[in-house]
């Protein structure tokens, strides 16, 4: 099972990369788990200071940026 945790405030962007990674890993069939991380403090533990934010099993993979479905199946894999 893959842990998929998106880091941010909730805005539109951060919303997007959650619907993007759910859809990847859909997709290449993988068992999975999304978190979306709100809080502030939690966020700048991972060392991430732009949202949103991509974390794949405990590491930050993505950070300040938009990611398409296919990027994020690399990233996932």
């Amino acid at each position: 099972m893959k842990t998929l945790q998106i880091l941010g405030t909730g805005c539109p962007k951060c919303k997007k990369l959650a619907e993007n990674a759910e859809a990847a890993a859909r997709e290449l069939g993988v068992e999975y788990e999304l978190e979306k991380v709100t809080d502030i403090n939690k966020i700048m533990g991972y060392g991430v200071m732009m949202t949103p934010a991509l974390v794949v099993g405990g590491e930050v993979k993505i950070v300040g940026k938009m990611a398409s479905v296919e990027e994020i199946k690399r990233l996932i894999r």
